[in-house]
């Protein structure tokens, strides 16, 4: 039976446009038919186009591509399209067929109504497309029987071009995403994978595939995110969410709203209910950077939900399971935290399962040239307009300097060069002058007068301490101890002084 080649042709291909071409061929020898045709309205623009054809042999009488219709023409297909009738007659002498055709076409028509999927484009028509005076009841009774396969490809057609759209709009945010964060791709280059951080990658390498926990140990500015969305990216979690908490910046009172979440009216405010960071990385991973930070009572409910896997909102009463995949990072030292009793000693345990330390920049200095050439590009582009890329005076004034903030400083330096430069050069000459000006003025300042001032005094006496502990802080070999005071108080003096700890360590 013919109808069943039409059926395999129609779904041929996935696109009407393109499956419909050799629907005329079947059906000319059987019914005479020299065109197929699908048309589609516009309800909106009152405008009729034509969206599938096929034609049998030379013979050719189609439709116009485009046209418009008067809205009481549109009211008389509607009613029409409603009724579900099939029309047949030449479009000269027939008002609703030369509205639906587009003009007085010389040929003889039979019109279906194809059903509605709710697509943007509802009403829809079969053609079939003769010779004057060659269709007959019997075109009717075959468009009755064409109708269904016609709309399931049509069906098709629509889905398969809505998906387009959509991949295109996803595309198009994606690259507006990356632009953003000028990124080229989703999932970037590290830089240094192949050098200085060769023996970093090579253990994200090994614990990636696993759920065990990781942590990240190193100074700020190492690049721990950037590591920990590796491991991410490289595990079988990689579809899931991928989360970012800085446990450092969460109010002590709102820790446990932050991290597990709270139902309506468990404290005031709470209006509605809420999940937490651990509900919206289920099945993903969860990256607590600064985990030093969490408060004693946070921490016993962090450890609950580590080794069960389960915990209960603020003012919830019913356990809810999480499959999260645990990446912590700290610039502390938490073995000398757990000594001080300041940070549990089996949530240590529990979370350095695999722990990675990040050197340092001033310990891979061989990946200089190729992070400043990485962040010279993109600044260039940025504000220039043109990439720049350093020259080997460049790369000689950034080896000579101790990066105390590492790789977040390297990219603060080369964008202040580009500036400097104008976007057309980097002047990173000044661009590290200005910080070592800043640094010797400071000095002065501190030391100026004939008697030193107070918080002068205190700042050196802290860095002689600093000094002589190698950076160590808490435990019995640590700067507090060694000044006497208690750990908290002397990293909130630090904090005043604007001292930097990690920068008198090794």
């Amino acid at each position: 039976m013919y109808t069943v080649r039409v059926w395999k042709e129609l779904f041929r291909r996935p696109r009407l446009d393109e499956s419909i071409a050799e629907v005329a061929p079947i059906l000319a020898p059987e019914l005479g038919v020299g065109g197929v045709v699908v048309r589609q309205l516009d309800l909106k623009a009152h405008t009729w186009t034509t969206t599938a054809t096929s034609q049998a042999g030379n013979w050719v009488a189609f439709p116009p591509s485009k046209n418009k219709c008067k809205p009481e023409e549109v009211e008389q297909i509607l009613a029409w399209y409603s009724s579900k009738q099939i029309l047949r007659g030449r479009p000269r002498g027939h008002q609703l067929l030369r509205a639906i055709v587009g003009g007085p076409l010389k040929a003889d028509v039979t019109v279906g109504p194809l059903a509605s999927d709710g697509g943007e484009s509802p009403v829809a028509v079969l053609m079939l497309l003769g010779p004057e005076r060659s269709m007959t009841r019997r075109h009717e009774s075959e468009m009755a029987r064409l109708l269904e396969p016609f709309e399931a490809a049509l069906a098709t057609s629509r889905r398969v071009q809505e998906l387009g759209r959509l991949r295109e709009m996803f595309e198009a945010d994606n690259r507006a995403l990356l632009a953003k964060l000028d990124r080229q791709e989703v999932m970037g280059t590290i830089v240094g994978a192949d050098a200085g951080f060769r023996d970093v990658m090579a253990r994200v390498e090994q614990v990636a595939a696993t759920d065990a926990p990781v942590l990240l140990l190193g100074e700020t500015g190492t690049g721990k995110e950037v590591v920990a969305r590796a491991i991410h990216e490289r595990s079988r979690r990689h579809r899931g969410p991928m989360q970012r908490v800085n446990c450092g910046a969460i109010p002590a009172g709102l820790v446990d709203s932050e991290l597990f979440g709270h139902e309506r009216g468990s404290f005031t405010g709470a209006v509605a209910s809420r999940a937490g960071w651990f509900e919206r990385a289920d099945g993903g991973t969860l990256f607590l950077d600064e985990i030093g930070e969490l408060p004693p009572a946070a921490q016993v409910r962090l450890l609950r939900v580590i080794q069960e896997g389960v915990l209960e909102r603020v003012g919830g009463q019913h356990p809810i399971k999480v499959n999260v995949r645990l990446v912590a990072a700290t610039h502390q030292f938490l073995d000398e935290m757990v000594a001080a009793g300041t940070f549990r000693e089996d949530l240590w345990y529990r979370i350095s399962v695999f722990p990675i330390r990040l050197p340092p920049l001033r310990e891979r200095l061989t990946d200089i040239p190729a992070l400043a050439a990485h962040f010279a590009w993109h600044a260039g582009a940025r504000i220039g307009g043109q990439p720049l890329t350093p020259s080997a005076t460049d790369l000689e004034l950034l080896a000579s300097y101790n990066w105390p903030g590492n790789i977040r400083e390297l990219a603060s330096v080369i964008e202040r060069a580009t500036i400097l430069g104008n976007g057309r050069h980097l002047d990173l000459r000044n661009a590290l002058g200005s910080l070592k000006m800043n640094r010797r003025a400071t000095h002065a300042e501190s030391h100026g007068g004939e008697f030193p001032k107070l918080d002068s005094v205190v700042q050196g006496h802290i860095e002689a301490a600093l000094r002589h502990t190698a950076g160590r802080i808490e435990g019995t070999a640590g700067a507090a101890s060694l000044l006497g005071i208690n750990p908290h108080t002397l990293r909130a003096r630090m904090r005043k002084l604007g001292i930097n700890w990690s920068s008198f360590r090794g």
